[in-house]
């Protein structure tokens, strides 16, 4: 029985490289695209990345929030309203419930809103590391025989020594 030998790491994530290259080339070159890229708020946002994910960020998390003190607004304004058909008298409970609501919707956003910078940093962070690292090891000025050669001679150098030194 052979056994296939499974391919290389390096292989399979120069091939990711490539296809996501091509993905992104193709989006790139999308008429909606350049056309919105060549508008003042695509070169805006072209300008300004670490801005658009703090805002992107912040939408996102935001929208559950925002979409639950709506429904509340909703609900108590029906309940008030049901209130003044059947009972005539629950208008002020109707507003103490929104500004209290609408205190806590306040204080929601601002925690999501230093949230959300910080997750943006982090991510600008690790897309900068990673994209290092990458270069780094798939750059072509370092072909894959060097690094072999380097780590085999330096795995002989510390058996040598360890021979000498009798362990």
């Amino acid at each position: 029985m052979a056994e296939e030998e499974p391919p290389s790491v390096s292989r399979d994530l120069q091939e990711l490289q490539r296809k996501l290259g091509l993905l992104l080339e193709s989006f790139q070159n999308n008429s909606k695209v350049v056309a919105f890229m060549k508008s003042p708020v695509g070169r805006f946002l072209d300008r300004h990345p670490f801005l658009v994910l703090t805002v992107l960020m912040f939408v996102t998390m935001s929208a559950i929030p925002v979409g639950f003190f709506l429904l509340i607004v909703v609900l108590t304004s029906l309940g008030a309203l049901m209130g003044a058909i059947l009972l005539e008298g629950t208008h002020s409970t109707q507003g103490l419930v929104i500004s209290v609501c609408g205190l806590s919707l306040l204080c929601i956003l601002c925690g999501l809103g230093f949230v959300s910078l910080a997750l943006s940093g982090i991510t600008m962070m690790s897309y900068v590391v990673v994209s290092c690292l990458m270069s780094y090891w798939f750059s072509p000025s370092r072909p894959p025989t060097q690094q072999h050669a380097n780590i085999d001679s330096q795995l002989a150098m510390k058996f040598t020594e360890s021979e000498k030194l009798g362990l």
